[in-house]
Protein backbone atom coordinates (compact mmCIF):
# COMPACT_ATOMS: atom_id res chain seq x y z
CA UNK A 1 0.00 0.00 0.00
CA UNK A 2 2.68 1.91 0.68
CA UNK A 3 4.55 1.73 -2.28
CA UNK A 4 1.40 2.58 -4.31
CA UNK A 5 0.88 5.65 -2.74
CA UNK A 6 4.52 6.31 -3.29
CA UNK A 7 4.36 5.50 -6.90
CA UNK A 8 1.21 7.35 -7.19
CA UNK A 9 2.64 10.80 -5.61
CA UNK A 10 5.48 10.64 -7.64
CA UNK A 11 3.43 10.45 -10.53
CA UNK A 12 1.50 13.50 -9.35
CA UNK A 13 4.76 15.15 -8.79
CA UNK A 14 5.77 14.42 -12.40
CA UNK A 15 2.37 15.49 -13.56
CA UNK A 16 2.18 18.66 -11.76
CA UNK A 17 6.07 19.59 -13.31
CA UNK A 18 4.55 19.38 -17.11
CA UNK A 19 1.84 21.52 -16.15
CA UNK A 20 4.36 24.21 -15.08
CA UNK A 21 6.04 23.88 -18.47
CA UNK A 22 2.74 24.14 -20.28
CA UNK A 23 2.11 27.34 -18.32
CA UNK A 24 5.53 28.86 -18.77
CA UNK A 25 5.72 27.91 -22.40
CA UNK A 26 2.07 29.85 -22.76
CA UNK A 27 3.49 33.02 -20.86
CA UNK A 28 6.86 32.89 -22.56
CA UNK A 29 4.67 32.86 -25.86
CA UNK A 30 2.87 36.05 -25.19
CA UNK A 31 6.48 37.88 -23.32
CA UNK A 32 8.11 37.04 -27.25
CA UNK A 33 5.29 38.98 -28.77
CA UNK A 34 6.21 42.49 -27.15
CA UNK A 35 9.72 42.00 -27.66
CA UNK A 36 11.37 43.48 -31.05
CA UNK A 37 13.62 46.09 -32.07
CA UNK A 38 10.13 48.20 -33.38
CA UNK A 39 10.27 50.42 -30.53
CA UNK A 40 6.39 49.25 -30.19
CA UNK A 41 4.61 49.94 -26.87
CA UNK A 42 3.13 47.45 -24.72
CA UNK A 43 -0.24 48.99 -25.39
CA UNK A 44 0.82 49.14 -29.12
CA UNK A 45 1.55 45.47 -29.20
CA UNK A 46 -1.60 44.38 -28.03
CA UNK A 47 -3.66 46.55 -29.75
CA UNK A 48 -1.97 45.32 -32.67
CA UNK A 49 -2.72 41.82 -31.87
CA UNK A 50 -6.55 42.52 -31.75
CA UNK A 51 -6.10 44.41 -35.08
CA UNK A 52 -6.64 48.20 -33.64
CA UNK A 53 -3.54 49.43 -34.19
CA UNK A 54 -1.48 51.07 -37.01
CA UNK A 55 -1.41 48.86 -40.77
CA UNK A 56 2.37 48.41 -39.70
CA UNK A 57 1.98 47.74 -36.41
CA UNK A 58 -0.78 45.23 -37.02
CA UNK A 59 1.35 43.46 -39.90
CA UNK A 60 4.39 43.37 -37.47
CA UNK A 61 2.61 41.53 -34.96
CA UNK A 62 0.47 38.96 -36.75
CA UNK A 63 2.86 38.50 -39.89
CA UNK A 64 6.44 38.31 -37.87
CA UNK A 65 5.90 38.09 -34.72
CA UNK A 66 3.43 35.49 -34.12
CA UNK A 67 4.84 33.48 -36.95
CA UNK A 68 7.92 33.36 -35.43
CA UNK A 69 6.89 32.74 -32.11
CA UNK A 70 4.85 29.74 -32.99
CA UNK A 71 8.10 28.57 -35.01
CA UNK A 72 10.36 29.16 -31.54
CA UNK A 73 7.70 26.91 -29.91
CA UNK A 74 6.88 24.19 -32.19
CA UNK A 75 10.81 23.77 -33.40
CA UNK A 76 12.26 23.72 -30.28
CA UNK A 77 9.64 20.79 -29.35
CA UNK A 78 10.34 18.68 -32.10
CA UNK A 79 14.39 19.33 -31.62
CA UNK A 80 14.09 18.68 -28.25
CA UNK A 81 11.79 15.32 -28.20
CA UNK A 82 14.00 14.21 -31.43
CA UNK A 83 17.05 14.56 -28.89
CA UNK A 84 15.67 12.87 -26.38
CA UNK A 85 14.34 9.74 -28.60
CA UNK A 86 18.33 9.76 -30.38
CA UNK A 87 20.01 9.46 -26.81
CA UNK A 88 17.26 6.07 -25.86
CA UNK A 89 18.06 4.49 -28.97
CA UNK A 90 21.74 5.17 -29.14
CA UNK A 91 22.13 4.58 -25.29
CA UNK A 92 24.53 7.56 -25.80
CA UNK A 93 24.16 10.96 -23.52
CA UNK A 94 26.15 12.96 -26.33
CA UNK A 95 23.58 12.14 -28.81
CA UNK A 96 21.44 15.10 -30.62
CA UNK A 97 19.08 15.38 -33.22
CA UNK A 98 22.04 15.87 -35.91
CA UNK A 99 23.74 12.42 -34.91
CA UNK A 100 23.15 11.25 -38.64
CA UNK A 101 24.40 14.10 -40.15
CA UNK A 102 21.03 15.32 -41.08
CA UNK A 103 22.16 19.00 -40.16
CA UNK A 104 25.39 18.55 -42.75
CA UNK A 105 23.65 17.61 -45.31
CA UNK A 106 20.88 19.93 -44.74
CA UNK A 107 23.80 22.74 -44.90
CA UNK A 108 25.14 21.31 -48.33
CA UNK A 109 21.56 21.15 -49.97
CA UNK A 110 21.10 24.74 -48.91
CA UNK A 111 24.66 25.55 -50.76
CA UNK A 112 23.72 23.76 -53.67
CA UNK A 113 20.50 25.66 -54.06
CA UNK A 114 22.47 28.92 -53.51
CA UNK A 115 25.69 28.78 -54.77
CA UNK A 116 25.31 26.93 -57.85
CA UNK A 117 21.40 27.91 -59.04
CA UNK A 118 20.40 31.08 -57.47
CA UNK A 119 23.42 33.50 -56.52
CA UNK A 120 26.53 31.39 -57.23
CA UNK A 121 28.96 30.39 -60.26
CA UNK A 122 26.18 29.03 -62.23
CA UNK A 123 24.02 32.17 -63.23
CA UNK A 124 24.45 35.39 -61.63
CA UNK A 125 27.98 35.75 -60.78
CA UNK A 126 28.54 38.69 -58.28
CA UNK A 127 25.60 40.67 -59.48
CA UNK A 128 23.28 41.53 -56.49
CA UNK A 129 20.07 42.30 -58.33
CA UNK A 130 20.43 38.92 -60.89
CA UNK A 131 20.83 37.28 -57.26
CA UNK A 132 17.89 38.62 -55.39
CA UNK A 133 15.94 38.08 -58.69
CA UNK A 134 16.96 34.49 -59.12
CA UNK A 135 16.75 33.30 -55.37
CA UNK A 136 13.95 31.69 -53.90
CA UNK A 137 14.21 30.59 -49.97
CA UNK A 138 11.47 27.80 -50.84
CA UNK A 139 14.10 26.32 -53.07
CA UNK A 140 16.61 26.40 -50.51
CA UNK A 141 14.89 24.57 -47.72
CA UNK A 142 13.54 21.95 -50.39
CA UNK A 143 17.24 21.12 -51.20
CA UNK A 144 18.46 21.15 -47.59
CA UNK A 145 15.08 18.68 -47.11
CA UNK A 146 15.88 16.84 -49.84
CA UNK A 147 19.65 16.16 -49.20
CA UNK A 148 18.45 15.63 -45.08
CA UNK A 149 16.22 12.63 -46.25
CA UNK A 150 19.25 11.15 -48.63
CA UNK A 151 21.52 11.31 -45.80
CA UNK A 152 19.23 9.95 -43.46
CA UNK A 153 18.14 6.79 -45.74
CA UNK A 154 21.58 5.98 -46.37
CA UNK A 155 22.86 5.98 -42.99
CA UNK A 156 19.84 3.70 -41.48
CA UNK A 157 20.42 1.57 -44.45
CA UNK A 158 23.98 0.88 -43.68
CA UNK A 159 23.00 0.45 -40.15
CA UNK A 160 20.56 -2.25 -41.40
CA UNK A 161 23.51 -4.09 -42.38
CA UNK A 162 25.21 -4.00 -38.71
CA UNK A 163 21.84 -4.80 -36.99
CA UNK A 164 21.47 -1.18 -35.59
CA UNK A 165 24.08 -1.51 -32.98
CA UNK A 166 24.27 1.95 -31.45
CA UNK A 167 28.13 2.19 -31.97
CA UNK A 168 27.81 1.75 -35.51
CA UNK A 169 24.94 4.44 -35.97
CA UNK A 170 26.98 7.21 -34.16
CA UNK A 171 30.30 6.11 -36.42
CA UNK A 172 28.24 6.13 -39.49
CA UNK A 173 26.91 9.42 -38.80
CA UNK A 174 30.04 11.01 -37.92
CA UNK A 175 31.43 9.66 -41.29
CA UNK A 176 28.49 10.29 -43.45
CA UNK A 177 27.88 14.01 -42.44
CA UNK A 178 32.16 14.79 -42.69
CA UNK A 179 31.63 14.16 -46.03
CA UNK A 180 28.75 16.38 -46.30
CA UNK A 181 31.10 18.71 -44.81
CA UNK A 182 33.68 18.43 -47.16
CA UNK A 183 31.27 18.82 -49.74
CA UNK A 184 29.77 21.95 -48.48
CA UNK A 185 33.58 23.07 -48.24
CA UNK A 186 34.49 22.45 -51.99
CA UNK A 187 31.30 24.65 -53.03
CA UNK A 188 31.51 27.47 -50.72
CA UNK A 189 35.75 27.25 -52.06
CA UNK A 190 33.80 27.84 -55.63
CA UNK A 191 31.36 30.39 -54.53
CA UNK A 192 31.13 34.21 -55.58
CA UNK A 193 30.96 36.92 -52.85
CA UNK A 194 27.05 37.43 -52.83
CA UNK A 195 26.33 33.54 -53.40
CA UNK A 196 29.08 32.74 -50.34
CA UNK A 197 27.70 35.34 -48.24
CA UNK A 198 23.59 34.17 -48.95
CA UNK A 199 25.10 30.56 -47.92
CA UNK A 200 27.09 31.17 -44.36
CA UNK A 201 23.72 33.48 -44.07
CA UNK A 202 21.47 30.58 -44.48
CA UNK A 203 22.91 28.44 -42.13
CA UNK A 204 22.49 30.74 -39.17
CA UNK A 205 19.41 29.63 -37.35
CA UNK A 206 17.15 32.30 -37.65
CA UNK A 207 13.25 32.21 -36.66
CA UNK A 208 12.89 35.54 -38.41
CA UNK A 209 12.34 33.25 -42.00
CA UNK A 210 9.33 31.28 -40.17
CA UNK A 211 5.79 31.74 -41.96
CA UNK A 212 2.26 30.91 -41.24
CA UNK A 213 2.88 28.66 -43.91
CA UNK A 214 6.41 26.45 -42.64
CA UNK A 215 4.52 26.37 -38.97
CA UNK A 216 1.92 24.47 -40.49
CA UNK A 217 3.93 21.93 -42.04
CA UNK A 218 6.82 21.88 -38.90
CA UNK A 219 4.17 21.29 -36.82
CA UNK A 220 2.24 18.47 -38.85
CA UNK A 221 5.58 16.37 -39.12
CA UNK A 222 6.42 17.45 -35.26
CA UNK A 223 3.45 16.44 -34.09
CA UNK A 224 3.24 13.75 -35.73
CA UNK A 225 6.55 12.23 -34.16
CA UNK A 226 6.02 13.29 -30.69
CA UNK A 227 2.53 11.52 -31.12
CA UNK A 228 4.28 8.16 -32.16
CA UNK A 229 6.88 8.66 -29.55
CA UNK A 230 4.48 8.93 -26.82
CA UNK A 231 2.85 5.64 -28.21
CA UNK A 232 6.18 3.72 -28.04
CA UNK A 233 7.06 5.10 -24.50
CA UNK A 234 7.04 1.92 -22.83
CA UNK A 235 8.93 0.26 -25.73
CA UNK A 236 11.48 3.14 -24.80
CA UNK A 237 11.90 2.73 -21.36
CA UNK A 238 11.90 -1.36 -22.04
CA UNK A 239 14.86 -0.42 -24.22
CA UNK A 240 16.45 1.77 -21.51
CA UNK A 241 17.14 -1.60 -19.87
CA UNK A 242 19.03 -3.35 -22.33
CA UNK A 243 18.13 -4.98 -25.73
CA UNK A 244 18.16 -8.63 -24.09
CA UNK A 245 15.31 -7.33 -21.78
CA UNK A 246 13.20 -5.28 -24.53
CA UNK A 247 13.38 -8.38 -26.61
CA UNK A 248 12.05 -10.14 -23.89
CA UNK A 249 9.03 -7.89 -23.02
CA UNK A 250 8.23 -8.83 -27.04
CA UNK A 251 9.92 -5.19 -28.57
CA UNK A 252 11.38 -5.46 -31.59
CA UNK A 253 14.39 -3.52 -30.84
CA UNK A 254 15.74 -3.03 -35.05
CA UNK A 255 12.24 -1.92 -35.93
CA UNK A 256 11.68 0.39 -33.02
CA UNK A 257 15.31 2.27 -33.46
CA UNK A 258 14.81 2.51 -37.32
CA UNK A 259 11.30 3.91 -37.33
CA UNK A 260 12.02 6.50 -34.09
CA UNK A 261 15.24 7.38 -35.57
CA UNK A 262 13.41 7.88 -38.86
CA UNK A 263 11.50 10.16 -37.19
CA UNK A 264 13.90 12.30 -35.05
CA UNK A 265 15.85 12.61 -37.97
CA UNK A 266 12.74 13.56 -40.37
CA UNK A 267 11.94 16.39 -37.53
CA UNK A 268 15.37 17.81 -37.76
CA UNK A 269 15.27 17.76 -41.18
CA UNK A 270 12.11 20.01 -41.62
CA UNK A 271 13.40 22.54 -38.98
CA UNK A 272 16.94 22.85 -40.36
CA UNK A 273 15.76 23.32 -43.70
CA UNK A 274 13.22 25.86 -42.68
CA UNK A 275 15.00 28.23 -39.77
CA UNK A 276 18.95 26.79 -40.36
CA UNK A 277 21.33 25.22 -37.55
CA UNK A 278 19.95 25.33 -34.34
CA UNK A 279 21.87 23.72 -31.61
CA UNK A 280 22.14 22.07 -28.36
CA UNK A 281 18.45 22.22 -27.77
CA UNK A 282 18.40 18.60 -28.61
CA UNK A 283 20.92 18.04 -25.92
CA UNK A 284 20.56 20.20 -22.88
CA UNK A 285 16.88 19.92 -22.75
CA UNK A 286 16.86 16.08 -22.23
CA UNK A 287 19.59 15.88 -20.16
CA UNK A 288 17.78 18.65 -17.77
CA UNK A 289 14.42 16.60 -18.14
CA UNK A 290 15.94 13.26 -17.04
CA UNK A 291 17.58 14.97 -13.94
CA UNK A 292 14.29 16.39 -12.89
CA UNK A 293 11.63 13.61 -13.51
CA UNK A 294 13.77 10.79 -14.23
CA UNK A 295 13.78 8.15 -17.07
CA UNK A 296 10.11 7.34 -17.82
CA UNK A 297 9.13 7.86 -21.35
CA UNK A 298 5.70 8.70 -20.52
CA UNK A 299 7.24 11.69 -18.44
CA UNK A 300 9.98 13.00 -20.05
CA UNK A 301 8.79 12.98 -23.78
CA UNK A 302 5.65 15.71 -23.15
CA UNK A 303 8.34 17.59 -20.42
CA UNK A 304 10.81 17.72 -23.54
CA UNK A 305 8.91 18.68 -25.56
CA UNK A 306 8.12 21.86 -23.48
CA UNK A 307 11.28 22.33 -22.32
CA UNK A 308 12.48 22.79 -25.86
CA UNK A 309 9.39 25.29 -26.64
CA UNK A 310 10.77 27.34 -23.38
CA UNK A 311 14.81 26.95 -24.04
CA UNK A 312 13.80 28.43 -27.95
CA UNK A 313 11.83 30.84 -26.51
CA UNK A 314 13.72 32.07 -24.31
CA UNK A 315 16.77 32.44 -26.96
CA UNK A 316 14.51 34.05 -29.54
CA UNK A 317 13.60 36.77 -26.65
CA UNK A 318 17.07 37.29 -25.64
CA UNK A 319 18.19 37.54 -29.71
CA UNK A 320 15.70 40.40 -29.95
CA UNK A 321 16.84 42.15 -27.16
CA UNK A 322 20.22 42.51 -27.97
CA UNK A 323 20.16 43.30 -31.17
CA UNK A 324 20.52 46.57 -31.45
CA UNK A 325 18.10 46.93 -34.03
CA UNK A 326 17.53 43.39 -35.65
CA UNK A 327 18.20 40.24 -34.41
CA UNK A 328 20.97 37.95 -33.52
CA UNK A 329 20.87 34.62 -34.89
CA UNK A 330 18.89 32.62 -32.12
CA UNK A 331 21.08 29.35 -32.81
CA UNK A 332 24.25 31.61 -31.80
CA UNK A 333 22.35 32.16 -28.60
CA UNK A 334 21.02 28.71 -27.97
CA UNK A 335 25.14 27.41 -28.03
CA UNK A 336 25.66 30.74 -25.67
CA UNK A 337 23.02 29.60 -23.36
CA UNK A 338 23.29 25.84 -23.48
CA UNK A 339 27.22 25.19 -23.31
CA UNK A 340 28.30 26.50 -20.36
CA UNK A 341 25.20 24.94 -18.73
CA UNK A 342 25.59 21.53 -20.39
CA UNK A 343 29.49 21.56 -18.98
CA UNK A 344 28.09 22.45 -15.50
CA UNK A 345 26.30 19.05 -15.98
CA UNK A 346 28.56 16.96 -16.53
CA UNK A 347 31.45 18.72 -13.93
CA UNK A 348 28.71 17.87 -10.96
CA UNK A 349 27.67 14.54 -12.30
CA UNK A 350 28.37 11.86 -9.97
CA UNK A 351 28.69 8.79 -12.27
CA UNK A 352 25.30 8.52 -12.81
CA UNK A 353 24.20 7.66 -15.87
CA UNK A 354 22.34 10.65 -17.89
Amino acid sequence: MGDRSALLKDKHKKTAAIVILIVITVVLGFVCLFVGSSNMSLSECIYALFGNGSSAQIRIIRNIRIPRVLAAIIAGAGLSAAGLIMQTNLNNPMASPSTLGVSNAAVFGANLSIIAFAGGFLSTGNNLKNYTTGFNPYAASLMAFIFSTLSIILILGLCRLKSFRPGVVVLAGIAVGSLWTAATTILQFYATDVGLSAAVIWTFGDLGRATYKTDIIMALVIVAGIIFFMVMSWRFNALLSGEPAAKSLGVNVNRLRFVSMLLASLITAVCVSYLGMIGFVGIICPHVVKKLLGQDHRFTIPASVFAGSILLLLADTVSRSIGNGSALPVGAITSLLGAPFFLIIILFRKGDKA
